[in-house]
């Protein structure tokens, strides 16, 4: 196995290359489809580098939110379902908790530059 460079890391490269080489030699739709092709690049890697970390704590507190086990998948239709016949409200305790932490994780992947989620990232004491 090759350590180096990591997956994340040559996507890192790809969309700088795209950015700083190819987008400035191209004009009109051309330069438009390699900037949004940068942004893709930028997405997968950070689902590379954060989403196993974010499952991981989604899972746990969806376990201790429905007090069951499962996927991460089969736990989140859980939750909705029991959102929807109101078996869990607002009120019940962790579940603001946790909508809040997913959403901001889900954040960190798709949109870390978004005004909101940058205010409330600086404003939170980082994890180490």
């Amino acid at each position: 196995m090759q350590d180096e460079p990591t997956p994340a890391e040559i996507l890192e490269t790809v969309a700088q290359f795209l950015r700083e080489t190819v987008m400035p030699e191209m004009q009109g739709r051309n330069a438009f489809l390699a900037r949004v092709t940068a942004n893709a690049v930028d997405v997968v890697r950070r689902q590379i580098e954060l989403s196993p970390a974010a499952d991981a704590a989604e899972l746990a507190r969806l376990r201790a939110l429905l007090d069951s086990d499962g996927t991460l998948e089969t736990l989140n239709a859980q939750l909705c379902e029991r959102i929807e016949t109101g078996a869990i409200t607002l009120t019940t305790q962790g579940l603001k908790d946790h909508l809040w932490e997913t959403t901001l994780a889900k954040l960190a992947v798709d949109q870390p530059n978004y005004a909101a989620y940058k205010r409330v990232h600086d404003q939170t004491p980082q994890k180490t």
